[in-house]
């Protein structure tokens, strides 16, 4: 028998583990339960068992999968990982503690992402947790994988990881998300690597095809391989053919330069020509937001629908995460 023959392969990141493991090494999944997928193909994320061990490099984590998650780290001499500093419940007095050099200066400050990141350095240990309710997402990565993640979405990422992040362009998004939508982006440089995200509520997979489109609320979204092209788009409430996409994350689309951008071009005229375009239904809807308790984030999604509903329209190939107690982008 050969050593093939007596290994088994996980469902969720397709590492090969001893037949005789309950649970994948690499990713925490137990290997002993069947998938639970719906009719239309989203896949439950693996339901991690309490104090589930996973391993990378010379370092692992125990992860607590209680209400408020925790992920505990036991970091080897030279391991280091990164995160939000507010996310950091306790760590051993020896780990050591740096910053990591972020690109986006003021635009980071100004547009609500972190900062800074900071990094925790082994040997030692050093635990994590959002305090919110929801799941943890265990996502390895491979060298060439590259994984786009909603802003705030992040838990702890191994230092085999390279961090930056892409803004979504154009005037919907602008308006839904007060300063724009970013997404945080994870390679794998060094060597494979490991990416713990925390999800609202429950997380489901989805991977689609080439070509494959599917359209999701932003609170909804929560990551996405790279190679999944995303597209701001309005769907009406009333009749009509809905309008094409106005905005793309992909490295071909134009630069959103003077806050404004897509089909109502750059700049202050572009904010003029996007005001008159809106019809009285948006305004409308605008009003009933604001009145409803929805503040000027109200007002700016009832703005950015134009009287309908903003989506984000992902086109395949790859996969697609997101989670099930929707969050405002403003809110995070």
């Amino acid at each position: 028998m050969t050593d093939v023959e007596t290994r088994i392969a996980c469902k969720w990141c397709k590492a090969q583990s001893p037949a005789t493991m309950r649970t994948c090494d690499r990713c925490g999944a137990p290997l002993d339960l069947r998938d639970a997928v719906t009719d239309s193909g989203w896949r439950q994320t693996p339901r991690l068992r309490d104090l589930t061990e996973l391993h990378w490099s010379g370092s692992s984590c125990q992860l607590d999968t209680g209400v408020t998650p925790v992920a505990e780290v036991t970091l080897g001499a030279g391991d280091t990982v990164f995160f939000e500093h507010h996310v950091m419940l306790w760590k051993d007095e020896t780990v050591a503690m740096s910053v990591m050099n972020t690109q986006g200066g003021a635009k980071r400050l100004l547009s609500g992402m972190p900062f800074v990141l900071s990094v925790a350095h082994g040997p030692g240990h050093v635990a994590f947790s959002r305090d919110a309710p929801g799941e943890l997402v265990v996502l390895p990565i491979d060298p060439g994988v590259e994984l786009d993640v909603r802003e705030h979405g992040l838990i702890m990422a191994s230092g085999t990881l390279s961090y930056s992040f892409e803004k979504l362009p154009g005037i919907r998004a602008m308006l839904m998300a007060g300063t724009g939508m970013y997404l945080d982006r994870y390679v794998a440089q060094s060597g494979p690597g490991v990416l713990i995200l925390h999800g609202f509520g429950n997380v489901f997979q989805r991977t689609l095809g080439d070509g494959e489109v599917i359209q999701v609320d932003p609170g909804a979204f929560l990551y996405k391989d790279s190679s999944v092209r995303l597209e701001v788009q309005n769907i009406p409430l009333k009749g009509g053919e809905p309008p094409a996409p106005t905005a793309a994350a992909d490295p071909e689309a134009p630069a959103d330069e003077g806050g404004g951008g897509g089909r109502f071009g750059k700049g202050l005229k572009g904010l003029k020509a996007a005001r008159s375009a809106l019809s009285g239904a948006a305004l409308a809807q605008a009003a009933g937001n604001l009145r409803a308790g929805g503040g000027i984030g109200g007002v700016a999604a009832g703005l950015a629908g134009g009287g309908g509903i903003p989506v984000m329209r992902m086109v395949g190939p790859g996969r697609v995460g997101i989670q099930s107690m929707y969050q405002d982008y403003k809110s995070e």
